[in-house]
């Protein structure tokens, strides 16, 4: 049997696939987003999607909606948004903006899960921010969960990522059960002194991209994300596991149905002639001075790949790298490949969308690394699935909010202009109400 993980603040699902490679089946994924829910579905096709806010569920809920019933839970993972830090004098989980911290803790007892993995930014580990973290591990032990201490903050360059990108990882277990270990480092960051002498350098830049066709030299990219193409280069041990061109590159997973000759999420970005004339005068390894774009270098790692903020925030992406080759940002299947992602997994069609759900997510190496410890940790041996799985709909790559939210059934979320336009609503309705008050009280 294999074990049972359930994924919260789910996104693309970068956590999904690293704990499914580990050998987990991720029977449910909660995600507000309803794009992100529609990629998580096209990807994770015998997965339940729950499209609304942990806020929102139950543990009894969530079984239900997962046909969950009776099964014991094995692990639950995911990283709440943290933001409330600024009060003196209180609790950090007091503060409202982490809310969403405790709603974790509350279903990870109400699943009764065996374990649990919580990740967020290193930032979490810094100066005040510590408070929080006392705090996190008091909350679970109110709940019978012991945690792993100390906590770690872990770089996907240890573990065969292309990219140095740091996350703070808690892995607890029910009182009483083993605690997992944190996975040892198995790489170091190409590029960079070593870290662990002991080591080789993981894969860099060029292993991760250099074998994929420049999506420029395909017109139909300009209004799609897909090409069929047999211009794939020769590709390094990294880029062939991503291609799944390797017996064991589907690690304890299970097998999709796709086409390796399709080059997918490869939209092209135009940019203007100065803009490319700048892009190709930077440096390797060195910050564009006026777009302050990273260009990324060959034998080194890519920055940490960001999102940018969602509608409700006022929805700007953080800048692609420049590619180390190409006069142009990277494509989004290109950020995939720096974030381990492999090729079959797909992305919303659209850049914006893509790079967002990309930046969101934890690196699936990383993630495997982790899930390996706690599978371990719960004494199961991990086994390969004999079955194969079709890929979902493809019109759930193409989905924007509005059109993903009615296919969910929630609300679209507001967006900052959406906002500013209820508020100015509601301000004008008080100052009427008041007017009509006033006339009322002066006859």
């Amino acid at each position: 049997m294999r074990p049972i993980g359930i994924d919260l603040f789910a996104g693309a699902g970068g956590l999904s696939l690293g704990f499914e490679q580990a050998g987990f089946d991720v029977k449910a994924a909660v995600e507000i987003d309803p794009v992100h829910c529609a990629v998580h579905e096209f990807n994770f096709p015998e997965t339940a999607v729950i499209a609304a806010s942990v806020a929102e569920l139950t543990g009894d809920e969530v079984r239900q909606r997962a046909g969950l019933e009776e099964k014991t839970i094995d692990c639950v993972f995911g990283g709440a948004p943290c933001q409330g830090f600024s009060l003196i004098g209180q609790r950090v989980l007091d503060d409202p903006r982490n809310k969403l911290v405790l709603d974790f803790v509350r279903l990870v007892h109400e699943l009764d899960a065996k374990s649990f993995v919580f990740e967020n930014v290193k930032g979490l580990t810094v100066g005040k921010h510590k408070a929080f973290l006392n705090e996190l591990v008091e909350a679970f032990n109110r709940v019978g969960y012991e945690c792993r201490l100390p906590w770690k903050v872990l770089n996907a360059g240890h573990y065969g990522t292309p990219q140095s990108r740091e996350r703070f990882i808690l892995m607890g277990t029910k009182k009483g059960r083993e605690l997992p270990d944190y996975p040892a480092p198995t790489t170091n960051v190409s590029g960079r002194p070593k870290l662990f002498p002991e080591l080789n350098f993981g894969p860099s830049c060029m292993d991760a991209i250099g074998d994929l066709p420049d999506s420029d030299a395909f017109e139909t990219l300009s209004t799609g994300d897909a090409v069929k193409t047999s211009r794939f280069g020769t590709p390094s041990d990294y880029a062939a596991e991503l291609r799944c061109l390797k017996n064991d590159a589907w690690h304890f997973g299970y097998v999709r149905e796709w086409n390796p000759n399709v080059l997918t999420s490869s939209a092209r970005t135009e940019h203007t002639e100065i803009s490319k004339r700048r892009f190709r005068q930077t440096e390797e390894g060195a910050v564009e001075p006026i777009s302050r774009f990273f260009k990324l270098p060959s034998d080194g790692v890519s920055n940490t790949l960001r999102a940018g903020t969602d509608g409700a925030r006022g929805a700007f992406t953080s800048p692609r790298p420049i590619h180390y080759r190409y006069a142009r940002c990277i494509s989004v299947r290109e950020m995939a490949r720096l974030h381990g992602f492999p090729d079959w997994f797909r992305l919303n069609a659209t850049k914006w969308h893509g790079a967002r759900q990309i930046g969101n997510a934890v690196p699936p190496p990383l993630a495997r690394a982790i899930a390996s410890k706690m599978i371990e940790a719960l004494g199961v041996l991990p086994s390969r699935p004999d079955k194969t799985l079709s890929l979902g709909d493809p019109e759930l790559l193409t989905l924007n909010v509005s059109q993903a939210s009615t296919r969910f059934g929630i609300t679209p979320p507001l967006s900052r202009r959406d906002r500013k336009s209820g508020a100015k609503k509601r301000k004008q309705e008080d100052i009427e109400k008041e007017l009509s008050t006033m006339r009322v009280a002066n006859g």
